[in-house]
Formats: structure tokens, sequence, C-alpha cells
């Protein structure tokens, strides 16, 4: 409540008027018809994004298989061995209860990572074969890989 100079109470004003609210929604519609064309023409760099994403966190994951076992899981064992504990080859002996991840995700384009240890490029490889799922390739079919990441 605002109190005027006579002494009289007037009611305060409270609340948005219909132009404020229209105002916002043309600019909030400005905003999207600018933002959503530029996202929507780029699915593919989307995806070779989300790649990148997904080889970070298995080189994440791979490190702390590492880190308490004191070596890689080997390419035999795979990206498996970050999820459950692996029977064949050099069995870890202070495996992390409950995995390392809660399962391994496909690439973008559906496809199985490739997981080199030792890797050639690295203590490990990570590959995704980009949409075509072949090795090599070039634009929307090449390769991203744990090595050459930005």
């Amino acid at each position: 409540m605002q109190m005027k100079n006579n002494g009289k109470r007037l009611k305060s004003n409270r609340g948005f008027t219909l132009i404020e609210i229209m105002v916002v929604v043309v600019i909030i519609g400005i905003l999207a018809a600018m933002v959503v064309p530029k996202l929507m023409g780029r699915p593919e760099q989307a995806k070779r994004t989300k790649a990148a994403v997904d080889i970070k966190g298995l080189e994440e994951a791979a490190g702390l298989y590492k880190l308490d076992n004191g070596f890689y899981p080997t390419t035999e064992q795979g990206l498996q061995a970050l999820v459950t504990q692996p029977d064949t080859g050099r069995i870890p002996t202070r495996y992390h209860e409950g995995g390392y991840l809660k399962k391994v995700p496909l690439d973008p384009w559906g496809y199985e990572y490739v997981f080199l240890s030792p890797g050639v490029n690295g203590d490990v490889d990570i590959i995704s074969y980009g949409a075509d799922g072949e090795p090599g390739g070039e634009g929307d079919n090449a390769d991203v890989q744990s090595w050459n990441l930005e």
C-alpha cells in the first residue's frame, strides 16, 4: 500500500499489464526465431560433439579403473570391463563395487565405440567411426578419436 500526501491510502498496483506481457512474449519469439534455426541446421555437428563428450567420459572411467587397479582394461575385455568386473585376462583385484559406468553407451549413430588398450596413440584409444560406422571417412563420416579431440 502507498500513502498519498493527504493521508489517504491508495491501492498498490501489483502484477503486469497486458502490454508488458505482450512485449516479453514478442522478445522471446524473436530470440527463438533467431536461435532455433541455427540449432536445427546442425544435427551432425551435435552428434560429433556428443561423441567427443562420451569419449571423454569413457577415458575418465578408464582412468579411474587404472587408478584403482594399476592397469587399464585390455582390448579384449573392452569397455564392458568398466561396467562389470572382467573374469578373463588380467583380473583386477581392487575393482570398484558397482563398476565405473552404469552402462557403455553407443555412439550417437548407434555403433559401439572402439576401445584399444594399450592404444596406438595413447594409453588407451577410444574411437567412434562416425555416421558410416567405418574407419576413416570425411565430413559426417569422419572418425571421432580420443587423441584428436579439441
